[in-house]
C-alpha cells in the first residue's frame, strides 16, 4: 500500500470522526443542550431532526423530556398519636427546565432520583408524624398527599423539575403492631359480645318477669270475675228458687222430701227407721192429708 493511500484513508477516517462529532439528532422523547468547554451555551433542542456541533469543542447532554416515575423504598414513620406505619411511595416528575437541572444536577437523572427520595421521604414524615392514624386510612389521605406534593415540588422548582403528584402505593402496621392490634380488636369484639349477651339475658329475664307477672294478675283478675259472677249466678238461683218454692210451700216441703228419700236410699244399703218417724210422713198419709201438716 503506497503513502498516499494510507494518507487517503487517515484523512477519510479523520473526517467521518469530524463528521460524527459534528452532527447529532435529537429523539422526541429527549431535550438536547448543548456544552462547551464545561459550560452550556444555548437554548435547549427540543424538536426532532439532525443538528450540528463544534467538534472536540463541544459534547451534548441528553435530557429526558417524558412524565417519569419514581417508586420509593418502604419506609417506617410515626404518626401523630404514636403508632407506627409502613409506608411505600410514589411519585410522578417531569423535567421542565432542562438548563437550570443540568446546572444543578450534575449526576443527571440518578442523582435526581436520589434527591427525590430524601426530599419525599423527608416531606411524608414531616406531614404524616403531625396527623393520627386513622387520618392515613381514611379519605383524608388524599388531601394529605396533595399537601405533600406541594411541598416537594416547591423544593424541586430550583432543580428544574415539576413534582406532578405524590402518593402513597400501601400504608401498613408493622408485623408485631398488626399482630397485636388484631388481637386488642378480637379482645373488645369478644367483649362487646359478652356484654350484649349479657344485655340480652337480662332483657330476657325482664320480659320473662313481667309475662309472668301479667299472667298472674290476668288470672287473678280472672278468678275474681269468674268467683263475681258465680256468686251473683247462685243468688240469682236462689232468689228464683225462692220465688218459685214460695208460691206453694207443701209443693216445696214435698220436693224436700223426694230429695231426702232420693239421697237416703240412691246410694244402697240399710237404713232402720220407725215406720211412724216424721220421716216416712207421705208414705203413711195420703196426698189429701197433707195440707192437715199445716196444722
Amino acid at each position: 500500500m503506497s503513502n498516499r493511500t494510507i494518507i487517503g484513508l487517515v484523512v477519510l477516517a479523520i473526517a467521518a470522526f469530524l463528521l460524527t462529532q459534528t452532527l447529532y439528532s435529537v429523539d422526541p422523547t429527549k431535550q438536547v443542550l448543548v456544552r462547551q468547554f464545561g459550560a452550556l451555551v444555548g437554548t435547549p433542542k427540543t424538536e426532532s431532526g439532525l443538528y450540528a456541533k463544534i467538534p472536540l469543542v463541544q459534547d451534548i447532554v441528553r435530557i429526558d423530556r417524558r412524565l417519569l416515575d419514581y417508586e420509593a423504598e418502604e419506609f417506617e414513620i410515626i404518626a401523630g398519636d404514636q403508632k407506627r406505619l409502613v409506608v411505600d411511595a410514589y411519585a410522578r416528575f417531569r423535567i421542565v427546565d432542562a438548563h437550570l437541572f443540568a446546572e444543578r444536577v450534575p449526576g443527571g437523572e440518578p442523582s435526581l432520583r436520589g434527591l427525590l427520595d430524601s426530599l419525599i421521604n423527608s416531606e411524608i414524615r414531616g406531614v404524616l408524624s403531625s396527623v393520627p392514624l386513622h387520618a392515613v386510612l381514611t379519605e383524608q389521605r388524599a388531601s394529605l398527599m396533595d399537601d405533600i406534593t406541594k411541598r416537594v415540588n416547591a423544593k424541586t422548582k430550583d432543580l428544574g423539575v415539576e413534582v406532578l403528584d405524590v402518593r402513597l402505593k400501601r400504608a401498613d402496621l408493622p408485623q408485631a403492631n398488626s399482630q397485636s392490634v388484631y388481637n386488642r380488636m378480637k379482645t373488645d369484639r369478644e367483649r362487646e359480645a359478652g356484654q350484649l349477651r349479657a344485655e340480652g339475658d337480662e332483657e330476657n329475664q325482664r320480659i320473662r318477669a313481667n309475662a309472668d307477672r301479667e299472667v298472674t294478675v290476668i288470672k287473678a283478675d280472672a278468678g275474681l270475675t269468674a268467683q263475681t259472677t258465680m256468686g251473683e249466678a247462685d243468688g240469682e238461683a236462689t232468689r228464683i228458687y225462692a220465688g218459685a218454692f214460695g208460691r206453694d210451700k207443701d209443693f216445696y216441703a214435698f220436693w224436700r222430701r223426694m230429695e231426702a228419700y232420693k239421697q237416703a236410699f240412691g246410694g244402697g244399703g240399710t237404713m232402720i227407721v220407725s215406720p211412724d218417724s216424721d220421716f216416712f210422713r207421705y208414705f203413711n198419709e195420703p196426698p189429701g192429708a197433707i195440707p192437715s201438716a199445716k196444722k
